[in-house]
C-alpha cells in the first residue's frame, strides 16, 4: 500500500509519500518515506498563527505536488496531521487532505500528530513497547502504551520544551527557532546553577526560564546560561524518563520531538539507558522535526488495522490529546507496564535499595548524564529532604520507615523495612482508598510527598509511604493537588481497574482532607498543557 501523508500542525508544511507492505514490513531506513517540506520562518520573534496558516496555503499544494510526483504508482490513501497544532494550520491541511482523498477516491486516515512522533521512533527501533519521550516545541511529555492506548506518564505543568527555550532567546534577541542558537552558544558556556523543577514524572520550565532571564539581565555571560539551560532542562528529561522506566519497569526508550536533534539530550539519554541496561533510540533528526514522513508511517499502520475516517467526521482538533487515541494498530500487543518482582537488591530511578539484616539501605547513586555541581546538589539536598519528611509524616500519623542512620555525604539512608510488596503488585481500590486518606493527613500537615506513584507505596500489614526525596514543606493547594496528580499518572499507566481505583482513592482523600484540593486537580487534569 502507498500512503500520501500530509502534515500542517503549525510551521512546517510537508508531504511524503510511503510504501509499506503490513505483511512483510520493511526496515525504515531500507525503505524510507520521501519527503518534502517547505518550512515556514517567522519575520521576528515566535510563531504566528496567522502567517503561519498563509505559509501553510501557499506551500501545502505545492509539497503535496513534489511528493505526488516522487511517488512510483497511484496512492491507497491520505493521512493527516488531525491534532494537536495551531488551528488554522490544521483546517489548510484537514481541507486539502478531504479534497484530495475525495478526488481519488481513496480513504482518509486522521494521525495524531503526537502519536506519530512515537510511532515512527518505535517502528525505526523496532522496539515493543518502549516508553517514549517527546520533546518538541510545543509540547514535551512521557507515553507508555497500556489498555488499548497511549497513557501520559509524565508532562510539562506549564509549556513546551522547545517554546520555554524559545521564549530566553526572544528575551535575549535571538530569532526563531532558539534551540540550535542555544547549542552553539552553550558550546564555550560554563555551569551556573538554575531552578531544577521535576514532580514525579511531571515537570515544569516557567521558574527555570525566569531565573534564565534574570541571570542573562544581570550580564552572566550568555554562553553560561545557555549551557545551564541545557544541562537543567535535558537532566529533568533524562531524569523523568528513568522515573518512566523504572515505574513500568521497561527497558525500551523512545526518542520524538524537534528538540530531540539536540546532541546534548540524546547524549544523556544515551547515557542514563546505557547505564540501567536499557536500549535507547532516536530516530535520524529529519523524522524529530515536525514532517509528513511520521505521519505516512502511522497512517499505513492506522490502514492496515482498517482504522479510516468518513470525511463529513474528519474536523480537525486543536487539542488532540494522544490519550484520546484508540491504539487500533496496537490492539493484541501487551503494556509497557511489566509487573515488579521483590529482590534483595533493586534500583529504582535514583537509588540502589539493598534489604539486609533487617535493614534497608538506600544510596543515591550518581548519575553520569547529570552535570557533576547539579547531580551532588540533587543527591544532598534529596537525602537530606527524604530523611526529615520521612519522619515528619511518621509525626503526622502516616506510616512510614523509621529512619535509623543518615549520612548526607555518601547520600545513604538506613531504614527499618516495611511491607512485602510495592502497592503497584497489589493495588486494589481499597488500598488506593487508603493512599488517598495518607496523602490528605501529610497535606493537612503541610507537607507534599512530591512522588507518590504506586512504586513508592509499600504493602504489608499496613499501607506505607516511602521515597520523600521530591518533597517539601507547602501549604499551597496547588502543590497538593500535584501528589494526586501524581499518584493518577502512576496508576493509568500501569493499572487494570483505573476508574474504580481512582475513585476510591479520591473518597479517600475526600473523607479526610480539603474539597479544595480535589478541586484544583480537576483544573490540572484540564490544562492539556502537553497539547
Amino acid at each position: 500500500m502507498r500512503i500520501l501523508g500530509i502534515e500542517g500542525t503549525a510551521w512546517a508544511a510537508s508531504a511524503a509519500v510511503f510504501d509499506y507492505d503490513p505483511d512483510d514490513p520493511a526496515p525504515l531506513d531500507a525503505d524510507p518515506p520521501v519527503i518534502e517540506t517547505d518550512a515556514y520562518q517567522p519575520r521576528s520573534g515566535g510563531i504566528h498563527p496567522r502567517e503561519a496558516a498563509e505559509h501553510m496555503g501557499e506551500a501545502i499544494p505545492t509539497v503535496i505536488e513534489s511528493a505526488l510526483d516522487a511517488a512510483d504508482g497511484p496512492i491507497d490513501a491520505v493521512a493527516f496531521s488531525r491534532g494537536p497544532g495551531l488551528g488554522p494550520c490544521l483546517r489548510i491541511v484537514g481541507t486539502a487532505a478531504r479534497a484530495l482523498a475525495g478526488s481519488l477516491d481513496v480513504p482518509l486516515i486522521g494521525v495524531n500528530h503526537m502519536v506519530a512522533h512515537l510511532e515512527i521512533g518505535r517502528y525505526g527501533a523496532g522496539f515493543d513497547a518502549p516508553v517514549c519521550l517527546n520533546a518538541s516545541g510545543a509540547n514535551a511529555h512521557l507515553l507508555g502504551y497500556h489498555g488499548g492506548r497511549y497513557r501520559v506518564l509524565g508532562e510539562t505543568m506549564d509549556t513546551g520544551v522547545g517554546n520555554a527555550i524559545d521564549k530566553f532567546t526572544r528575551h535575549v534577541g535571538w530569532s526563531h527557532p532558539g534551540g540550535p542558537k542555544v547549542e552553539a552558544s552553550a558550546e564555550d558556556g560554563e555551569y551556573v546553577d538554575l531552578p531544577y523543577v521535576v514532580k514525579g514524572m511531571d515537570f515544569s520550565f516557567s521558574g527555570l526560564m525566569s531565573a534564565a532571564k534574570d541571570a542573562y539581565d544581570s550580564d552572566t555571560p550568555v554562553e553560561d546560561v545557555c549551557f545551564a539551560l541545557q544541562e537543567t532542562i535535558f537532566a529533568m528529561l533524562t531524569e523523568v524518563a528513568e522515573r518512566a522506566l523504572s515505574l513500568t519497569g521497561a527497558d525500551e526508550l523512545v526518542l520524538g520531538g524537534g528538540v530531540g536533534q539536540n546532541e546534548r539530550l540524546r547524549e544523556m539519554l544515551a547515557t542514563m539507558c546505557a547505564d540501567r541496561g536499557a536500549r535507547f533510540y532516536a530516530p535520524d533528526p529529519r523524522y524529530l522535526r515536525d514532517n509528513a514522513g511520521m505521519i505516512a508511517v502511522l497512517g499505513a499502520k492506522m490502514l492496515a488495522a482498517g482504522d479510516t475516517v468518513a470525511i463529513e467526521e474528519s474536523a480537525v482538533d486543536p487539542n488532540f490529546r494522544p490519550d484520546q487515541v484508540d491504539v487500533t494498530w496496537r490492539a493484541d500487543e501487551g503494556s509497557v507496564a511489566v509487573a515488579p518482582t521483590e529482590t534483595p537488591e533493586r534500583r529504582g530511578a535514583e537509588a540502589v535499595v539493598t534489604v539486609a539484616d533487617d535493614r534497608v539501605t538506600k544510596r543515591r547513586i550518581p548519575k553520569p548524564y547529570r552535570h557533576p555541581e547539579l547531580d551532588a546538589r540533587l543527591r544532598r539536598e534529596r537525602t537530606v529532604a527524604e530523611a526529615r519528611l520521612t519522619s515528619d509524616a511518621r509525626r503526622v500519623g502516616v506510616p512510614t520507615p523509621v529512619v535509623r542512620d543518615v549520612d548526607v555525604a555518601e547520600a545513604t539512608l538506613t531504614f527499618d523495612p516495611v511491607g512485602d510488596r510495592d502497592l503497584g503488585a497489589a493495588l486494589t481500590p481499597n488500598r488506593a482508598r487508603t493512599v488517598g486518606e495518607h496523602l490528605a493527613r501529610l497535606h493537612r500537615a503541610g507537607i507534599v510527598h512530591g512522588d507518590p506513584t504506586v512504586r513508592n507505596v509499600r504493602v504489608g500489614g499496613r499501607i506505607y509511604l516511602i521515597d520523600f526525596g521530591l518533597g517539601y514543606h507547602s501549604g499551597h493547594v496547588e502543590d497538593h493537588a500535584m501528589d494526586c496528580h501524581v499518584f493518577g499518572g502512576s496508576v493509568r499507566g500501569t493499572a487494570t481497574d483505573v476508574d474504580a481505583t481512582l475513585a476510591a482513592f479520591e473518597a479517600g482523600y475526600a473523607d479526610t482532607g480539603d474539597d479544595a484540593v480535589l478541586g484544583r486537580l480537576r483544573k490540572i487534569e484540564e490544562r492539556g498543557r502537553y497539547t
